[in-house]
Order: C-alpha cells, then sequence, then structure tokens
C-alpha cells in the first residue's frame, strides 16, 4: 500500500496550505517559514548562477522580503532578494525536503526525491524495457516469474 508515500504526500499538503494562505493572507504575527528544497530535484527551476551556488540543496525564508508568492497545485513560486538582486523560483513540492515555522516550533521533514537525471543521460538497462522472452523450439513461450512478484 506504500502508507509512507501517502503519508509523505499528504503532509506536503500542510506545506501547500500554509503557503496558499501566507499568499491570501499574508503571515500572522511572527509566523515565517524556512524551506529546505533539493535544488537537483526534477522542476526545480530558477537562476542558474544561483542555483550552482547550492548544487544540492538550499534553504529559503518567508517572512519580510518575499513577492510574488504563488502556490500551485504541485510547485510553489516565490521571488526573494539574494544580493540585492530580486530572483524568481519555482519549486515542486516533491522537492521539499524540509519545512520548519519557528515561531511555533513546526517542523516538518521529508525524504528526500532522487535527483533529476542529467539531460544528455540514455536510461540504463534497468529502467529500459525487458526483452521479450525467448521462444522455445516449439514456440512456445517461456514465462518470467519476475514480472508477477511484489516489489
Amino acid at each position: 500500500m506504500h502508507y509512507d508515500a501517502m503519508a509523505q504526500e499528504a503532509l506536503r499538503g500542510v506545506v501547500k496550505s500554509a503557503l496558499k494562505r501566507a499568499a491570501t493572507e499574508g503571515l500572522p504575527g511572527a509566523h515565517h517559514f524556512y524551506i529546505t528544497f533539493k535544488t537537483d530535484a526534477p522542476g526545480v527551476s530558477g537562476p542558474d548562477d544561483l542555483l550552482s551556488k547550492y548544487p544540492d540543496e538550499m534553504t529559503i525564508v518567508l517572512q519580510h522580503q518575499y513577492w510574488d508568492l504563488a502556490p500551485g497545485e504541485t510547485f510553489f513560486s516565490v521571488t526573494l532578494q539574494f544580493g540585492g538582486q530580486p530572483k524568481r523560483l519555482s519549486v515542486p513540492y516533491a522537492a521539499v525536503t524540509r519545512f520548519y515555522d519557528p515561531s511555533v516550533q513546526f517542523l516538518l521533514q521529508f525524504e528526500a526525491p532522487p535527483p533529476a537525471p542529467p539531460a544528455d543521460v540514455k536510461p540504463s538497462d534497468e529502467t529500459a524495457e525487458p526483452a521479450a522472452p525467448p521462444a522455445a523450439e516449439d514456440g512456445s513461450k517461456i514465462v518470467s516469474l519476475d514480472q508477477f512478484r511484489k516489489k
């Protein structure tokens, strides 16, 4: 049933709801968010000069100086200041590894997603479709039981 994956997805919904509330109502009182995400995860986008400084993971703070927070269904986008320059980031919720609101000591940690494969790499033989089973001399096919086993 993959309950662990379902729980991770449900908790990422908490992050999405918090960002939607912050986008529409602002951050009340002392609330602010530290959001850590994998910069090499599929779908993460931002200026190359910024993401190259953080090739694995990055933490952003949503507190006073953030603009155009746009939480979508699968990702959020926000503009933040880096070195005095506004820069736009888009982060899939699946790339988020940590969400922390220190004003209420609320912390969520997530399993890291696998990194995005480089664009010029072909899929390995393990991910390729299995070859058709060989046919016996009498025309019957040999069927591997591996395709029916639970993984």
